[in-house]
């Protein structure tokens, strides 16, 4: 079976990166790649839009980064969620939830 990567609809950056970060710290490749395994390929987010995202993140406080080393012994940039982000990715979760549901509402036939 053939995949398709889609393209990410508007808002859905943020929520797949807090979402990836609540799984613990990561740098920016290990967050794209933790999106793309979850999704069995079918999401993957390119290198400005996932890098815009985690700017924008910690902007607003929902994000923390530090630099340390990677897992090939490089210097990385790791991301990881602070207080406010994780109550962001509750309030983004539910919101996300309802509208999935009413989109398949309208999806289902009659």
């Amino acid at each position: 079976m053939s995949h398709t990567t889609l393209t990410l609809l508007q808002g859905t950056v943020d929520l797949l990166i807090l979402r990836a970060l609540q799984q613990g710290p990561a740098h920016g490749y290990a967050v794209s790649r933790w999106v793309r395994e979850r999704t069995d390929g079918v999401l993957s987010m390119e290198d400005a839009a996932l890098y815009q995202g985690l700017h924008r993140l910690e902007d607003k406080g929902w994000i923390a980064s530090e630099w340390g080393l990677s897992e090939n012994n490089r210097r990385a940039k790791y991301y990881e969620l602070t207080t406010r982000g994780r109550r962001q990715l509750r309030s983004e979760v539910s919101v996300w939830k309802q509208y999935a549901e009413a989109v398949f509402k309208v999806l289902e036939t009659a």
